[in-house]
């Protein structure tokens, strides 16, 4: 081997060694560093570190949080009662030691214990509450406990559970019908409850309505009465005063009117004695 090629040699073994000592560790992960098996080390910040070849490795986990999407689970309430829960869960490594030890850093193994242990809370949770209170507002409150709740079994295995969501509480097919029948049922009281008070308000109304008519009617007759008669106790007292000044005009104009009423129809006929005073301004005036 020539001494050029001795050089190029120990050149690569140089680089190989020396890329094998050096690690990062970047924003978005924890890392654990090994001697011969053991943890040695796993309090790392982000930046560049160094390693003993052969001797020393490192392994890395993502640090952000991650998500644990459970499978709707039936859970009883404290009505003895069925309900189907879909929620999800958000959770990060806390303590990296802790977590390669339980799971060997597997997510998926991780998820799996993850699941238990939430849906361990909320069985020990949704027993102590009714269906209505679990659609309430109440929820903000429930996840609070079950955080609470969960918590310590998760520190456990070295993660910190951030977040624990109920995304749909629902019935199972069986109980959903018994349920919306009773809301049914319960609607229709209701519902006949507003009939029964509309009828009784329209009849009030009604009423009042009939009586008001009435009242407005009657003071619309009195108010016509007492014109007709002071129209009438005019009239006369015009006729009277007409009377008062030619009597004689007045007996010829009531006789015309008399004829006027007589015949007014064609064919009419009355029977008087021609001497009767009904027609004495048909006699020639002498």
């Amino acid at each position: 081997m020539t001494q050029i090629n001795r050089v190029l040699v120990l050149l690569v073994a140089a680089v190989l060694l020396g890329s094998m000592s050096v690690f990062t560790v970047g924003q978005t992960q924890k890392a654990i560093k090994f001697q011969m098996g053991e943890i040695v080390e796993t309090s790392y910040s982000p930046g560049l570190y160094f390693k003993i070849p052969f001797i020393n490795n490192v392994k890395k986990f993502d640090a952000r949080i991650l998500t644990l999407e459970s499978k709707p689970e039936r859970f009883l309430t404290s009505e003895k009662k069925n309900v189907i829960v879909d929620s999800f869960a958000k959770w990060r490594i806390k303590d990296v030691a802790k977590y390669y030890k339980t799971v060997a850093g597997d997510i998926t193994a991780a998820n799996v214990r993850l699941d238990q242990i939430v849906k361990d809370a909320m069985r020990g949770e949704f027993s102590k509450r009714t269906i209505r209170e679990l659609v309430s507002s109440e929820r903000g409150q429930i996840r609070d406990i079950l955080i609470h709740a969960a918590n310590p079994v998760a520190d456990e295995m070295g993660i910190d559970i951030v977040d624990i969501r109920v995304m749909r509480v629902d019935l199972p097919g069986e109980v959903s019908s018994s349920v919306y029948r009773r809301m049914e049922a319960e609607r229709a009281r209701v519902a006949r409850e507003f009939r029964s008070r509309g009828a009784e308000m329209a009849e009030r109304i009604r009423a009042d309505a009939d009586r008001q008519r009435d009242v407005i009617v009657g003071e619309a007759y009195r108010d016509a009465e007492l014109k007709r008669g002071e129209g009438d106790a005019e009239a006369a007292d015009v006729s009277a005063q007409a009377y008062g000044k030619n009597r004689d005009f007045y007996a010829f104009y009531r006789s015309l009117s008399a004829y006027k009423q007589a015949f007014k129809r064609d064919g009419n006929s009355i029977v008087l004695d021609s001497e009767s005073e009904f027609f004495q301004y048909f006699k020639k005036s002498k």
